[in-house]
């Protein structure tokens, strides 16, 4: 079972990536790229949160992770394995509904409960605002990642 907890930043970090773009969610290109099936999963919570903020189950404020995948089986493992780390999980349906927690959503980096986080899921729109696409509106270039120098 592949992992996939990447997130697309066109104009922070990763170039243009046009299928991505014109519509393919992040996780099935990464899916492709890799020729496996994969789970999303921990990308909608920062990295210290992950080793500092578990919590066991009944715990007041015990933060919600998102897991999305096409496989019911796999989801269940790392819903297991979510849960074994301190963590609700909350099943975010098929891998094509990952954009639900990518970078910009009402998810992303909120580090909220499990209630929260059903709330801001009905709420998401797939729309992503300039910052986050690869568009004439964006912040820094099409053709590198911010703060990288055009000597490398």
């Amino acid at each position: 079972m592949w992992l996939d907890r990447g997130k697309y930043y066109p104009r922070h970090r990763d170039r243009r990536m046009e299928w991505i773009e014109k519509g393919l969610v992040e996780s099935r290109w990464v899916e492709q790229q890799l020729g496996h099936p994969l789970i999303k999963v921990f990308n909608n919570i920062y990295a210290e949160h992950l080793a500092n903020m578990g919590k066991p189950p009944g715990a007041p404020g015990r933060s919600a992770l998102l897991i999305a995948g096409d496989s019911a089986k796999a989801k269940a493992v790392v819903m297991e394995l979510v849960n074994d780390m301190g963590f609700h999980a909350v099943d975010a349906g098929g891998l094509d509904e990952s954009w639900r927690q990518q970078a910009a959503t009402l998810v992303y980096t909120a580090n909220l409960d499990m209630a929260g986080v059903r709330e801001v899921l009905r709420k998401a729109t797939r729309e992503r605002e300039p910052e986050w696409r690869a568009t004439p509106k964006s912040p820094e270039s099409f053709e590198g990642p911010a703060g990288v120098s055009s000597a490398f």
